[in-house]
């Protein structure tokens, strides 16, 4: 009995009856109940745990009907025997203490070391701060959870799980690569073919898959300064050499340094993290630098639906003439980062090679999300999504400029493109690490900007707010806050 004593949570996210065959299920599969002796019956279980006899009962019948118990008439229930089968003898436990002098040395035999690098730290638990800050999580409370749910249960289909439980081997969902040619990229002012587009798992996957097939130790990447870290970081653990070149107020500057690299990565739409816009003039200067030079532009068009301010942007890729840009888009900032579907797109011939490389890593992104995501574009769901999110953005947009006026007026410049964040400098000598820290204390999440830079020694005084996941009227007080922990440090 005493193995069936856990604790059930009365009005949690999860039912009883489904936490009750968790924890049942746990106990048969690690063998803490044995196949030999009857599980207490309904009524006494029920009254252990502080449930109905109903709910243990159901969730007694359902296991039986799965297998993992048996009844015996008059006796009660029983672990079927036969689910416990099939299972190798547990290995013990490697001693701590003992001398593992044949170990391999992994440290010496790693041909790269990620760890090495700098990345963005985020608090795991930021939704617990009163004002978080944070920049690229988006907010639970604006999102369309009844049509998602709909989407889901189409793509839930027989006829779509015929689809999705079969292999697709290097194959996307044909109904989402159109949706993305015909109702996404249009919005960017791109036309592409079907053999030119790739699914991937968000924007990570397409950065990594065009560093394995483009960089290596005889190629330069020029990356943007400060720029996206995870991009330069991918880059990096190709050998390549990094060519910095600095942003101004316009994105990033396009002069000579161009002509040393064999690809550039640029978000010009909404730069990373400085939120800068490019130009139109600029624009057609990369464009024609790059390619009477023969280098290869990486776009990364992120937050690109968060334009909320102006005219939209066309991307660099609607004005390529030659096949040498190559696009990275993703659902991540406008549908939920944890979904994990992005997409490639460049000239037929990479894409292919883009794809075999990726059926190596991972086949494909799963094929039911990805039906999901096809049917929530093509239903009209995600125009819908995009429309209030730009509202609220422009709304929180808003509130933010107006308190970063009020209390830290020296320190903000406003992005002109709109998106999800600002992006401050603070007062000389500042130390925006230990900000982060004494703002944490504060119930105040921020992201310190020192990683974004490429330098050995950058500035220590930058740091970047999002304002996707912080409600309207938290930003005022929030910043107030801010100015307040500022203040104390100076």
């Amino acid at each position: 009995m005493r193995e069936l004593l856990f604790p059930v949570r009365h009005g949690g996210e999860v039912g009883l009856q489904t936490q009750l065959r968790r924890h049942l299920v746990a106990a048969i599969l690690d063998g803490r109940l044995s196949p030999d002796h009857p599980l207490p019956s309904g009524r006494r279980l029920a009254h252990a745990l502080g449930v109905s006899r109903n709910t243990v009962v159901l969730a007694y019948q359902a296991l039986a009907d799965e297998g993992f118990l048996h009844s015996r008439e008059r006796v009660g229930y029983f672990v079927n025997a036969e689910m416990l089968g099939g299972a190798a003898p547990g290995a013990r436990a490697p001693d701590a203490a003992a001398d593992n002098w044949n170990a391999p040395d992994w440290r010496r035999r790693l041909r790269i070391r990620p760890s090495e690098q700098s990345r963005i730290q985020k608090p795991r638990n930021w939704r617990r701060y009163p004002y978080p800050f944070i920049y690229g999580q988006a907010d639970p409370e604006l999102f369309p959870v009844a049509a998602w749910r709909m989407c889901s249960r189409q793509a839930l289909g027989v006829q779509a799980i015929h689809r999705w439980t079969e292999d697709s081997f290097d194959e996307d969902d044909p109904l989402l690569v159109e949706e993305v040619r015909t109702r996404v990229l249009p919005r960017r002012g791109i036309r592409a073919a079907p053999q030119e587009i790739l699914i991937t798992m968000g924007a990570q996957n397409a950065l990594y898959l065009i560093a394995q097939l483009l960089a290596g130790p005889k190629t330069t990447i020029g990356v943007e300064d400060p720029g996206y870290v995870d991009a330069r970081n991918i880059f990096a653990l190709t050998g390549a050499r990094i060519e910095a070149i600095p942003v101004d107020e316009h994105g990033m500057v396009v002069d000579d340094r161009l002509e040393r690299c064999d690809c550039v990565y640029v978000t010009p739409s909404h730069q990373s993290p400085t939120t800068a816009t490019m130009p139109m003039a600029r624009r057609v200067d990369l464009l024609e630098r790059a390619g009477r030079r023969g280098v290869c532009v990486i776009e990364d068009d992120y937050e690109a639906e968060a334009n909320f301010v102006g005219s939209p942007t066309s991307a660099l890729k609607s004005m390529d003439r030659d096949q040498s840009v190559i696009y990275v888009g993703s659902f991540s900032k406008s549908l939920a980062p944890g979904l994990r579907v992005g997409y490639l797109v460049a000239a037929a011939g990479l894409i292919q090679e883009a794809r075999l490389l990726r059926r190596l890593i991972l086949r494909h992104p799963p094929s039911n999300n990805q039906r999901t995501v096809a049917l929530f574009v093509s239903g009209g769901y995600y125009d819908s999504l995009i429309h209030r999110l730009q509202r609220v953005y422009c709304e929180r947009w808003e509130a933010m400029g107006e308190a970063l006026s009020r209390h830290l007026p020296e320190s903000a410049t406003t992005p002109s493109f709109g998106g999800t964040s600002y992006w401050l400098r603070g007062p000389e000598g500042l130390d925006a690490e230990a900000l982060a820290r004494a703002a944490l204390d504060a119930g105040v999440v921020i992201e310190p900007g020192t990683v974004h830079f490429h330098a050995k020694d950058p500035p220590r005084n930058y740091f970047r707010l999002g304002f996707s996941s912080i409600p309207a009227e938290k930003i005022g007080p929030g910043i107030q806050k801010l100015a307040q922990v500022i203040e104390r440090m100076g």
